[in-house]
């Protein structure tokens, strides 16, 4: 009787190990189910909608209406981007200017490899520059050499943008004079040619691209 017991007794014990590591593993594989259906959402929530996505993209910019002396702009991850169209005169003048700014060579990183050159662009006669200050984030007016109010800004101005918050003048090639708030040149954003009359602003430039 007392073996019979003995057996019964282990043969209970042995069920109930059974049915703890049973409900444990179900309460286990339930909980990890409930915590993936809640993360699903959240991750979701984590990627970027499809408008913020499209606000980053590449713009495709149609530059064959520019004339000379304009500028054009255009949006690019929330920022103006410029696209001016110099003239000869312009590119003569820039040189004469290099003793007047504080970074006349481009040196500090202010702009793709491809535009540190004289003109700090990839064909001379279009510059494509970040439309904001380096000072405080304002928008600077483009002023003309021959622009009523171009005697005001300073003399012998020979055209470029001047900033109203502060004072901040930069010339055609976005370079920062001497002298002002601003402690350095505008900024050139990634872009390249994708024919002869229209840019991409936003992708990088590579060897042998239109």
């Amino acid at each position: 009787m007392s073996t019979n017991s003995t057996a019964e007794g282990m043969t209970e014990g042995i069920d109930d190990k059974g049915r703890r590591r049973f409900l444990i593993a179900a309460t286990t594989v339930v909980g990890a189910v409930g915590v993936g259906f809640t993360a699903v959402p959240f991750i979701l929530s984590m990627q970027p909608s499809a408008k913020t996505q499209a606000a980053g993209a590449p713009v495709e910019v149609d530059i064959s209406k520019i004339e000379p002396g304009q500028r054009l702009t255009v949006e690019w991850r929330g920022k103006p981007i410029w696209i001016v169209r110099r003239t000869q005169e312009n590119l003569q003048e820039l040189e004469s200017l290099n003793a007047l700014l504080r970074d006349p060579n481009s040196e500090a990183i202010q702009q793709p490899k491809y535009a540190q050159n004289a003109t700090r662009s990839l064909k001379p006669e279009y510059l494509v520059v970040i439309g904001i200050c380096t000072h405080l984030g304002c928008s600077p007016s483009f002023v003309k050499k021959d622009d009523p109010q171009a005697a005001s800004i300073r003399e012998g101005w020979k055209g470029g943008f001047f900033c109203p918050c502060h004072g901040s003048l930069f010339d055609l090639a976005g370079r920062v004079y001497q002298g002002v708030p601003a402690p350095l040149n505008l900024v050139v954003p990634p872009y390249t040619y994708l024919s002869e009359t229209k840019i991409m602003v936003g992708v990088d430039h590579k060897e042998g691209a239109a």
